[in-house]
């Protein structure tokens, strides 16, 4: 069977009645289709009478807003299939009668399209298959070479008990207005509004959201996107998309899904944003979880002598397949774990031998860098410190050790003859120019010997060596190395396991600290990253897919040369 990049799935049975059925039509529908699953409502469309059916307008009910959350639940198990429901012809009360765009632009150009619509033999009818394809190509932009496909998902025995047939969605979406509101009841447009997140790796959560804010909004849709500030406190920062690369995503998404509007993406400083100052908006979308910023918003506004918003909460998307110390709920936070110990750009160190392959192990201070070594060490790589290995230069005898003497002076020795480390720190700490002098110095020593490390690894029969170094970038050595691999951790933990380690006070911690590259600065220039953040058998696990994985690549590359 083809599998296609994209396709349309074009559901025409009535909405109630699809839920129990989701399952097995996304299923289907995954095995058809690799990227981009677009989903056009069109409940009650006969595609076997013998007109040729015309695109119609769909209420915008709360039932229709809690199917669509019900079927981005559903998609969330087919990870990493892109579902994206076409909101087009749904429209809310204020706009029914809207005359619809005629033949509207995908991202992703649909080769295929899928339906639930049965014939009565459960053949694919020639007319049928050609009614699917006239229509889904009027209203949307297809390949010319278009593949029609009719789906016949597996239903199970007989038919669905009346029951299920007439039953109403559970509720997902709750109103400003606590008065209790009926499936069928149409939903109220307005002019304005906006929506807010990180929006980071966008998931089904994220197109909640934003689908149900589509679909309120009639003109203009304004999406706040957290930056800055307010992105300190997310779980492993470092790995958060760019606030470019997330605003190109969420635009896509949102042209696709609701062309006809305006959309203002703008980036969010303050908890308030655009929601708290904007006296054109009229309603807000939150989540449960931010539905107390919600109030707050509106409380700022009244404060400064603005309208409340509307406030729409939205019920949270369960994660099922959420691993241990990850939320239950489908998040960016638990992406970003589940990134921790994969490749994040391909490897390109062509010139460097190919009998040892070195990974360059680095990180702020308190990291856990040596930790991690001595995890890669017990899995069979030979690990080089470069510590270690600066003690030896510093040693007397050692190749740095008479020129740094020459260049800082007698005074900084103690009086066995070794070089005193905290008189010759005090002297270039803060001090770029003499720091300079050091480093020039120290750095080319350090590196030799560990080059003469790497022999001796090849000669002991290794074929992974990892350099732990905490300056590895700031030294120039990644061109030692075939692989960065930087551990990280917040900042107020590091700070915490310094003063604890060294009996530093926290401002001489965060002092160190400052004298460094930042996690951000290190993860840009990495391969893997891993972080010590959790329980040990936690970190173990990181550890160990790591190096699985790069065991895969090893092999790849021996495979492909032989």
């Amino acid at each position: 069977m083809a599998v296609f990049r994209s396709g349309l799935l074009v559901l025409t049975s009535p909405l109630a009645t699809l839920v129990p059925r989701l399952s097995p039509i996304l299923t289907s529908a995954a095995g058809l289709v690799s990227h981009t699953l677009y989903v056009h409502l069109q409940p009650g469309m006969d595609l076997g009478g013998p007109a040729q059916p015309q695109a119609s307008p769909l209420q915008a009910t709360f039932e229709v807003l809690d199917f669509i959350t019900h079927l981005y639940t559903g998609a969330d198990l087919l990870r990493p299939l892109d579902v994206r429901i076409l909101l087009t012809n749904i429209q809310t009360k204020s706009t029914f009668l809207r005359v619809l765009p005629s033949v509207q632009n995908l991202a992703q150009p649909p080769e295929v399209v899928l339906t639930d619509f049965q014939t009565v033999d459960g053949s694919q009818y020639n007319p049928v298959k050609q009614h699917l394809e006239r229509y889904a190509t009027s209203c949307y932009s297809c390949c010319s070479q278009l593949s029609s496909v009719l789906l016949y998902p597996d239903y199970g025995t007989g038919e669905l008990p009346v029951e299920t047939l007439n039953a109403s969605l559970p509720s997902t979406i709750r109103p400003a207005s606590p008065v209790a509101r009926s499936p069928k009841q149409p939903v109220r447009g307005y002019r304005r509004g906006a929506v807010g997140g990180t929006f980071d790796r966008l998931h089904n959560a994220h197109k909640v959201l934003l689908s149900i804010a589509c679909v309120l909004a009639q003109e203009q849709l304004v999406v706040g996107v957290a930056d800055k500030d307010l992105l300190k406190s997310k779980l492993l920062p470092e790995l958060l998309q760019p606030y470019a690369e997330r605003v190109d995503h969420l635009s896509e998404f949102l042209v696709d899904i609701k062309p006809s509007l305006t959309f203002d993406i703008v980036p969010l400083l303050d908890p308030y944003g655009p929601a708290g100052s904007d006296p054109t908006l009229e309603f807000l979308v939150v989540s449960e979880e931010t539905y107390r910023g919600g109030m707050a918003v509106n409380r700022f506004r009244l404060e400064n002598g603005k309208e409340e918003l509307a406030l729409y909460q939205i019920q949270l998307l369960k994660d099922q397949s959420h691993g241990e110390n990850e939320e239950d709920k489908v998040s960016s936070s638990s992406f970003r774990q589940r990134i921790l110990g994969n490749l994040l750009q391909p490897p390109d160190r062509p010139e460097l031998p190919s009998g040892l392959y070195v990974l360059g192990l680095t990180g702020i201070s308190g990291s856990g860098k040596s930790s991690v070594a001595q995890r890669l060490k017990n899995l069979g790589a030979y690990v080089i410190d470069s510590d270690l290995l600066g003690h030896r230069a510093y040693a007397p005898g050692g190749p740095a050790y008479q020129p740094v003497v020459e260049a800082f002076g007698a005074d900084i020795l103690h009086k066995d003859g070794t070089i005193n480390r905290k008189v010759l720190g005090s002297r270039v700490f803060g001090n770029k120019k003499q720091l300079k002098i050091l480093t020039d110095i120290v750095w080319p020593v350090i590196a030799k010997l560990a080059r003469e490390e790497m022999d001796l690894a090849v000669a002991k029969g290794k074929s992974v060596c990892v350099i732990d170094a905490a300056v590895l970038l700031e030294a120039g050595w990644q061109n030692m190395v075939h692989e960065v691999w930087t551990i990280v951790i917040p900042e107020t933990e590091a700070v915490r396991r310094i003063v604890e380690r060294d009996g530093l006070s926290e401002a001489a911690a965060q002092s160190r600290l400052q004298s460094q590259m930042s996690g951000q600065q290190l993860v840009e220039q990495s391969h893997v990253v891993l972080s010590t953040l959790w329980e040990p058998q936690v970190t173990q696990r990181q550890v160990e897919k790591a190096w699985n994985l790069l065991q895969k690549r090893l092999s790849k590359t021996h495979q492909a040369k032989n």
